[in-house]
């Protein structure tokens, strides 16, 4: 009878040590392969630009849109993704000196034929996938970018090249992104869906330009 406990006594404490050894590596085994975390950069509203820029058949006009908060991911220098918020209410027209011809064309702007700024004071993008290009040249762009662009409430997917670089905790990146505004319930003379607009007709695709500055928040 003693010798069955203590045998008994014996296995108990194998199972025991075999046990808190397992646990042990397998908890080494989860620290070592937990994914680094990648690093937020805040966008400097200040010293970043988003330009816009859209034809007619008699000419163009172009502006400026202000932005109102944004950051960008980035794992071992390598963006990630992003987001972006936008001030529409921000936007200007610089092709126009003359001040109440420019005050009229920035208020059809901001009405319910393009951008319904009451009912919408902010667009945003936010970044889904940003893919290196192999062996892109200097200073042109070394990233196929995707992401959902918002306006007007309404999203629809976007690509673009982009320009970007990532230095020294600072985050840099260029992008001349094509709007399709019909796809966003702005349809102001355009002539896929308003005909006999003669000269008046404006082009469905603007141009939205970015040129952005971010610096690291966190190690």
């Amino acid at each position: 009878m003693k010798k069955t406990a203590i045998l008994a006594s014996l296995a108990a404490v194998l199972m025991l040590s075999a046990f808190t050894g397992t646990s042990r590596t397998d908890l080494n085994a989860t620290e070592v392969a937990a994914p680094a975390k990648a690093r937020t950069f805040a966008v400097e509203t200040a010293a970043s630009e988003v330009n816009w820029n859209a034809k007619k058949v008699t000419g163009e006009h172009y502006g400026k849109i202000s932005m109102k908060s944004g950051q960008l991911q980035v794992d071992k220098n390598r963006v990630t993704g992003g987001t972006f918020e936008f001030d529409m209410s921000s936007i200007t027209v610089e092709d126009i000196k003359d001040a109440g011809m420019n005050g009229k064309l920035v208020g059809h702007l901001k009405s319910d034929d393009f951008f319904g700024v009451e009912k919408h004071p902010s667009a945003s993008f936010v970044i889904t996938e940003a893919t290196p290009i192999a062996k892109a040249a200097a200073g042109k762009p070394n990233y196929n970018v995707k992401g959902n662009l918002t306006i007007k409430g309404i999203t629809n997917p976007v690509s673009f090249p982009a320009t970007i670089a990532v230095k020294d905790g600072v985050a840099t990146a260029k992008a001349d992104v094509t709007v399709d505004r019909t796809k966003y319930d702005i349809r102001y003379r355009s002539s896929n869906f308003f005909e006999n607009l003669g000269d008046k007709a404006i082009y469905d695709e603007f141009t939205v330009s970015f040129n952005v500055k971010a610096k690291q928040t966190n190690s």
